[in-house]
């Protein structure tokens, strides 16, 4: 079901992310959506964007977010957002450190029909992978 307000979409993603839900994401992103990471390949469609973020809650089973701004310009909605959580699972092939982590990320999202139907996203990984130990 499409959202009908271009803010609401990421409050539904959001809201469903903290909770470790990830069938928020079907809510908030269109099934072909094209996700944009920086030093990533795109990821294509819902399936391989919910296998990317399962990676971070498997790692950071209390991984937090919140959106510290929003600013919508056409069908384009930016965000700044800032997460917290602890690593307490594996993140890919690097066992848990027990060490917690607190990043901010940029977002730009182009919304069509109520969902992300392209999403450019950048994260500071160099400072995760520094509170980690890991660089």
């Amino acid at each position: 079901m499409p959202v009908k307000d271009l803010k609401e979409y990421q409050r539904i993603w959001v809201d469903g992310l903290n909770r470790g839900d990830l069938s928020a994401a079907d809510r908030a992103f269109a099934k072909d959506c094209a996700v944009h990471i920086t030093g990533q390949p795109v990821l294509k469609g819902t399936t391989q964007w919910k296998g990317f973020v399962q990676v971070f809650l498997t790692a950071f089973p209390d991984l937090h977010f919140t959106m510290e701004d929003q600013v919508v310009a056409g069908d384009k909605v930016s965000h700044r957002w800032h997460c917290t959580g602890t690593h307490t699972g594996p993140l890919g092939p690097v066992p848990p450190t027990g060490k917690k982590i607190s990043i901010d990320g940029l977002i730009i999202d182009r919304v069509v029909g109520g969902k992300v139907a392209e999403r450019w996203e950048q994260y500071d990984g160099t400072l995760m992978m520094q509170q980690l130990g890991l660089a």
